[in-house]
């Protein structure tokens, strides 16, 4: 392929933001577009990377609810996890390289160059930082050329910050300027505004702090993309929204109406999915209700109608509607209110909570945990405070529109995120 793109995926890179804070770039005009539903991280990449909605590709959320082995299981990296063609497979057929930086659900994925963070947990606790690389040696000299590895805890957890996206900016540019890799397409993933806007709200002054580092960051990149040729896509997947209202707990409504079923071990609550009638996998804004037998599934939804804080639930005929109809999807969907979010606990007494909660347990936690972004007590563990959470997404519309922009024409004038895929696939198939 004689032209070469560069695609970043901004996290948090929402149309409102853009305009609050008069975010410009040389070569570039922001636009708006609708996201996909729910307008989460693993699923708008999903959709992106496949041109498909979560119907088509079955990543519904960023954690799934494996029903043979009933257990809930948040960012699991493979990418078998993402069905459907992805965008670039003319290109990859017809002798082209792809290159996936930092998405979600990317080992494995059909490209020439990944790389993903991996690290290692130790048995007797403590972790291993480390990348999952493709070509094996890329991280290895990635470290050695930028001086340092990639550091885990700038990118989740209380010391996550905007130092995670500097690393990666730096290695894109590598990667683009290495002529053994130089991706024909390359996509890569920029987390951040994610943290602040999620810590202190998307109108803070640690938000705006947090908009010049990724100016300053995008800056960069343009123009090294721009000395090795590469033309260049931004984009949004989600817009955060200010939280105004108490986090909602399904799962503590679902426990008391006898549905939710707990274990208790040395006084600590765990769940107990194997008979449980009913629970929630929540996820930002959205969770996904499982319901064992089709037979409870009105019941459970009067029992979680009267949960204060839900705007929405939804059953098959509506998730056929919102393009979210798939057997990974739970029975029921649940849509915060404006101004809530949705929090996995079934407990009411700290002293109940499972010992994962005091700690970033990304993959065993039944729900995303926005808490994980903050310290907690005792020293060194995690955050329960549900109120210090001032930031959250996953709504689609009702101004959660997306920003893109671009230094190459897309064919039309993308009126959502699918197709802006579309528009990107047209343009690989064109260069053919």
């Amino acid at each position: 392929m004689d032209r070469k793109l560069l695609i970043v995926d901004v996290a948090a890179l929402g149309w409102e933001l853009v305009q609050q804070h008069g975010l410009k770039l040389d070569g570039l005009t922001f636009r708006p577009a609708e996201s996909v539903f729910p307008a989460v991280t693993c699923t708008v990449q999903a959709s992106f990377r496949t041109g498909l909605p979560p119907a088509g590709h079955g990543m519904v959320a960023n954690g799934l609810y494996h029903r043979d082995l009933r257990k809930p299981m948040f960012w699991e990296q493979s990418s078998r996890l993402v069905a459907g063609r992805r965008i670039w497979h003319g290109l990859r057929r017809g002798g082209g390289k792809v290159g996936v930086l930092f998405w979600q659900q990317s080992m494995g994925e059909d490209a020439d160059v990944v790389l993903t963070p991996a690290p290692i947990h130790k048995h007797h606790g403590g972790m291993i930082q480390d990348c999952y690389a493709r070509p094996d040696w890329l991280y290895r000299e990635l470290c050695a050329t930028l001086d340092e590895p990639f550091k885990l805890r700038r990118y989740w957890g209380p010391m996550a910050s905007g130092q995670a996206g500097g690393w990666i900016v730096r290695a894109v540019n590598v990667v683009m300027g290495d002529l053994r890799l130089r991706p024909d397409l390359c996509l890569a993933y920029l987390p951040t505004l994610d943290y602040d806007l999620q810590r202190a709200g998307p109108n803070s002054p640690q938000a705006a702090k947090a908009v010049a580092e990724l100016r300053a960051q995008l800056d960069y990149l343009l123009a090294e993309a721009d000395k090795s040729g590469y033309e260049v896509l931004v984009f949004g997947d989600y817009a955060i929204a200010e939280v105004t209202r108490p986090a909602v707990l399904p799962n503590l409504a679902l426990r008391e109406a006898g549905l939710f079923q707990t274990r208790t071990i040395r006084g600590m609550l765990y769940p107990d999915f194997h008979t449980s009638r009913a629970f929630a996998v929540a996820d930002h804004e959205i969770a996904h209700v499982h319901v064992a037998d089709a037979a409870d599934v009105g019941a459970v939804r009067k029992v979680l109608a009267r949960v204060a804080g839900l705007g929405e639930v939804l059953d098959a005929g509506a998730l056929a509607d919102r393009g979210l109809c798939h057997p990974n999807a739970g029975e029921l969907v649940l849509v915060a209110e404006a101004g809530a979010w949705l929090a996995y606990p079934w407990w009411t007494h700290r002293r109940e909570a499972p010992d994962f909660a005091t700690h970033v347990d990304i993959h065993n936690k039944p729900g995303y945990d926005p808490c994980e972004l903050f310290f907690g007590w005792p020293p060194m563990s995690v955050s329960q405070d549900r109120s210090k959470v001032r930031g959250t997404h996953g709504r689609a519309g009702e101004g959660r529109r997306i920003a893109w922009a671009s230094t190459f024409e897309l064919p039309g004038e993308p009126k959502d995120l699918l197709e802006l895929a579309a528009g990107v696939k047209a343009v690989l198939d064109e260069a053919e």
